[in-house]
């Protein structure tokens, strides 16, 4: 992509900052959606809950990228906390596919976040874009945040639902809690450790966005994972390896559901699942598998 002017919401998250700073560091133009009054040319006020965009921002852009939503493991599931996740995601995404619609130029391409929790609990088999969405609450507010970029794809907006794994991150997300647990030598298994974690390494997630970005032929739902899923045991043994520390711990499948609540029954889930549309679009992955992933975060 030629220098270009891109918005992007959840620019203050784990994906989404590092996606400015690569974005940045090329030359483009960069606005953040903010919730709050903007304060600097590069910001544009947004509301979700509200529906509201200050659509004159977003004037000029190429591309839009939204990454905004309640954290999924940021707290232990209640029903409340349930019904913030799927409306961050469900009325944030509603109201940007509504405000890129309602542009007279819209941009060339709407990269919307989803997740890997769409395809629920698929134990060891592998499955790509072309499974069926899961049972369970993930599955069902997957299928709602994509169906609700609705109005951009009406528009004839280029549209691409990023499912993406779990990612390999010192900052944030599950990853960025697992680095300190295992450095203070109490990482572990979480259940039995034969649960399939599909993992990306945060600098190929971001590849693998502007990869997007730039792939015309690229629209729906596209897996962002590393071409290798591993079981939560090999996990655990790669994280010990590369910090040099024990693993002797495993947390019970109880315990899990003590702290996290409905949350513990995905952790404690399977999902293989592989990146079939990136690798035929041409994507490298730099760090595929998990040891070079941990270590890239470390780095």
């Amino acid at each position: 992509m030629l220098h270009s002017r891109i918005a992007v919401t959840g620019a203050s998250g784990l994906i989404g900052a590092a996606l400015v700073r690569s974005l940045r560091t090329d030359g483009h133009e960069v606005v953040r959606l903010v919730r709050r009054p903007a304060r600097t040319g590069d910001e544009v006020e947004w509301d979700p809950r509200r529906g509201y965009v200050d659509v004159a921002g977003l004037v000029g852009c190429d591309a839009v990228v939204h990454l905004a939503g309640a954290g999924v493991g940021d707290r232990r599931w209640t029903s409340a906390y349930k019904r913030e996740i799927r409306d961050s995601r469900v009325l944030g995404t509603t109201a940007i596919a509504e405000a890129v619609a309602s542009l007279d130029t819209p941009p060339k391409v709407l990269l919307s976040g989803s997740a890997i929790g769409y395809y629920g609990d698929t134990g060891d088999r592998a499955v790509d874009e072309g499974a069926p969405a899961g049972e369970g609450f993930l599955p069902s507010v997957c299928v709602e945040w994509e169906a609700a970029t609705a109005a951009a794809q009406e528009a004839g907006v280029r549209t691409v639902h990023a499912r993406t794994g779990l990612v390999v991150g010192r900052e944030g997300g599950a990853w960025g809690r697992l680095f300190p647990l295992f450095r203070a030598g109490l990482g572990g298994r979480l259940g039995n450790g034969r649960q399939y974690w599909s993992f990306i390494s945060l600098h190929d997630e971001v590849a693998a966005l502007r990869h997007i970005l730039d792939t015309e032929s690229l629209s729906g739902p596209v897996n962002l994972t590393g071409p290798d899923p591993v079981t939560n045991g090999e996990v655990t043994a790669a994280m010990g390896r590369v910090l040099h520390r024990p693993t002797p711990f495993a947390v019970p499948a109880p315990a899990l559901r003590i702290v996290l609540g409905d949350f513990a029954d995905d952790v404690l889930g399977s999902q293989r699942v592989l990146p079939g549309r990136l690798l035929d679009s041409g994507f490298v992955f730099a760090f595929p598998g998990v040891d070079e992933a941990i270590r890239a975060a470390l780095r």
